[in-house]
């Protein structure tokens, strides 16, 4: 057994899962009392179920589920698939589950109705399919319902320790994948092979899920796309974002290697990304905006004449936060979101220039109390399988 396995394998964080369960429930149980709530439904659709798991700590994966937390009292949880319900009862935090059927839903008519509710908040709203809005409105028909899904962003936006403690395995997951991207890159090896090797290493870690893109070439390279058959070619920079969920949390490394050696023009590439993630890296500490921190990013390229390409034209991201979802509040200039103490975040400032072509270059970090912890160990440097295989 590894070091990485010992740390990836070693269970679930030690700590109190009860005390965690009750602060996120205080936590969102007084946005409720400022907003005016007596009931909020967290609904989770089949992509984006990231409430529903921060309410209940249970996966969930049926088409449609909700976990409904009253002002005061237990919360109860459904869903549309039959078998998320024992997960739920038997892994998670809420005791009372329900199945979810659309078209006979008698038990959340029912459910809702006892409630009483007078001002409900839907986490999701936007989301929420006409016809469970409809049976909302049958339930309470004098209720008035808005939609929660800020709060439930801002409750989320801040990671306890626990949380920390969960993501800071993510990080031991990102790594080992990466190092399993690195060693298997070679001339004429197709890209399908490289996200194999990798979706092989993190699933043997215990990953749920891995979103991941990749791009390989030259300077042509203008994004990244899911893998292809394209055969890799001596002195091809391979790119990647590479995010494995752990324990419901997800976290990002993004990295570019050569195949063989670095040129010149690759290396200065390199140089002017990594030069924008410092400068991302040094404004961060509690109360800066996720504006602030692309600023400092695209500030680099704009001195170096290459501000052109961190416009809509090209990839205005510069970086995203991290969580249950794996792209929460975008960093990006215009974005206003004020980063707290605790909120964690990824840095990267991926885009096409002319000078080596796309570029990908990332850490994610948490915000301290006077700047930044980064949460990776991997070194943030440009790869070359030369070095690796000499």
């Amino acid at each position: 057994m590894t070091l990485t396995d010992a740390v990836v394998d070693a269970g679930p964080p030690d700590q109190d899962d009860n005390a965690e369960r009750e602060l996120r429930y205080r936590r969102v149980r007084d946005a409720m009392a400022e907003d005016g709530l007596d009931l909020l439904l967290a609904f989770g659709p089949g992509w984006r179920r990231e409430n529903v798991r921060y309410l209940a700590d249970a996966r969930v994966t049926g088409s449609a589920a909700f976990v409904a937390l009253p002002a005061e009292g237990a919360p109860s949880a459904f869903s549309t698939r039959h078998q998320d319900l024992p997960e739920i009862a038997s892994h998670g935090w809420v005791t009372d589950v329900h199945h979810l059927d659309p078209h006979d839903p008698a038990e959340f008519l029912t459910w809702l109705r006892d409630s009483g509710a007078k001002r409900v908040g839907v986490a999701h709203y936007e989301l929420l399919p006409s016809v469970l809005l409809n049976i909302l409105r049958e339930a309470l028909p004098g209720a008035e319902v808005v939609s929660a899904t800020a709060l439930l962003d801002n409750a989320r936006l801040v990671k306890s320790e626990w949380e920390l403690a969960r993501m800071r395995r993510s990080a031991k997951v990102c790594a080992a994948g990466w190092r399993a991207f690195v060693d298997v890159l070679e001339p004429g090896l197709p890209e399908y092979q490289i996200v194999a090797a990798v979706e092989a290493e993190i699933k043997r870690l215990g990953a749920e899920d891995n979103f991941m893109l990749i791009a390989s070439g030259k300077d042509e390279v203008r994004g990244m796309t899911p893998p292809s058959d394209r055969l890799l070619a001596d002195g091809d920079m391979v790119r990647t974002e590479l995010t494995p969920q752990m324990d419901g949390y997800w976290l990002q490394i993004c990295r570019s290697a050569v195949v063989g050696r670095a040129s010149d023009a690759q290396k200065r590439s390199f140089d002017l990304f990594n030069a924008a993630v410092e400068a991302g890296m040094s404004v961060v500490r509690p109360g800066i905006t996720a504006h602030e921190v692309a600023v400092a990013q695209n500030d680099v390229f704009r001195a170096q004449g290459y501000g052109e390409y961190c416009t809509s034209q090209y990839t205005r991201v510069r970086g995203h936060g991290h969580g249950l979802h794996l792209d929460e509040t975008p960093i990006i200039e215009g974005n206003h979101t004020v980063l707290p103490e605790n909120a964690v975040f990824i840095i990267h400032p991926n885009t096409y220039t002319p000078i080596a072509g796309y570029h990908v270059l990332g850490d994610p970090v948490r915000v301290t109390a006077d700047g930044c912890e980064v949460l990776l160990e991997t070194e943030r440097k440009l790869f070359e399988t030369s070095e690796v295989n000499a």
